[in-house]
């Protein structure tokens, strides 16, 4: 992963790389690998990931449809 520093603007340069990172999810999977997972629980990680990602994608599917109503909006968003 690369960065480039513009104006040697170090901070902004760690911003964009943190946000990189967290895009890639090398956060989330450095947490994971802190300490030892059971293949038991790796199972039980995976399967409610993926039911929730189906959950996910149906919603978002329903509500494309209009079946269900959009998320809700935030002051920032109007």
């Amino acid at each position: 992963m690369q960065v480039l520093v513009r104006d040697n603007n170090v901070d902004q340069a760690l911003r964009v790389l943190k946000k990189k990172m967290q895009r890639e999810g090398l956060f989330r999977e450095m947490k994971e690998r802190r300490a030892y997972e059971k293949p038991s629980e790796r199972r039980v990680r995976e399967k409610a990931q993926a039911i929730s990602r189906q959950r996910k994608a149906t919603r978002k599917k329903m509500q494309r449809e209009g079946v269900l109503p959009g998320p809700k909006r935030t002051a920032a968003a109007r």
